[in-house]
């Protein structure tokens, strides 16, 4: 299997708190993979490992073959389940910020992603709601022609219909030759998007698998299959 992330033997603590226990998984290259698993599971921290804000851990983590540092930053576009941009900046400047920042930032397709969705380039980030942030970091992040794209629980704490508008963005914006990780604990809302699931629950992968072959051997949808695997926990 040609893999994008390989994983071995990573263990995380924070004081006595394991975060990440003895974690060995490879993520599949030019897959949309979902990281799933419920609030405090391990998935943030696992997502920061890989994108290099988290150092201070044990194991191997190989991103295209490579430790992780900057080249492996340089292929990962990454949105945070927090916001990330300064409050006072202007939607303009975040995307000359993007573009001096990251050398596959595409401008173009960045101020045409403005446009489509009406926000206004010369808003500051502080006078948008929060639905309209979430819609910038997003148009920011898709607007790199990344090799790896990873969302962070990007649908949490919205309603139903912003997050169709999500996943309608991220499907019809990423680099197609890219891979994609979604972290979330809504499994219902992502199943039909994703090729291929990783459960984490209490810092240990529980199953991992191909989404089709798994619901069509078991006869399942993927959330009824998670709601199995997590029930013992």
């Amino acid at each position: 299997m040609d893999t994008i992330i390989d994983i071995r033997n990573l263990t995380k603590r924070y004081g006595y708190f394991l975060a990440l226990n003895d974690v060995n998984i490879s993520f599949p290259r030019g897959k949309i993979i979902g990281l799933l698993g419920p609030n405090g599971a391990g998935k943030t921290t696992l997502i920061k490992i890989i994108t290099g804000l988290v150092k201070d851990y044990s194991g191997v983590v190989l991103v295209n073959d490579k430790p992780i540092g900057i080249t492996s930053k340089q292929i990962i576009s990454y949105l945070p389940d927090k916001d990330f941009l300064n409050n006072n900046w202007t939607c303009k400047y975040a995307l000359n910020y993007y573009k001096d920042f990251f050398n596959d930032f595409d401008e173009d397709k960045a101020i045409n992603l403005f446009n489509k969705l009406d926000i206004p380039l010369d808003k500051r980030f502080k006078d948008l709601s929060k639905g309209t942030r979430e819609k910038v970091q997003l148009i920011l992040t898709l607007s790199r022609n990344a090799e790896l794209y990873i969302f962070d629980e990007p649908i949490a704490g919205v309603n139903p219909a912003a997050r169709e508008m999500i996943f309608h963005l991220i499907m019809e914006n990423y680099n197609k030759n890219a891979s994609i990780i979604i972290s979330t604990h809504l499994i219902s809302e992502v199943e039909d998007v994703l090729t291929d699931f990783v459960f984490i629950n209490k810092g240990k992968i529980i199953r991992s698998g191909d989404v089709s072959e798994t619901t069509h051997l078991e006869n399942k949808s993927l959330n009824d299959i998670f709601k199995e695997e997590f029930r013992c926990f």
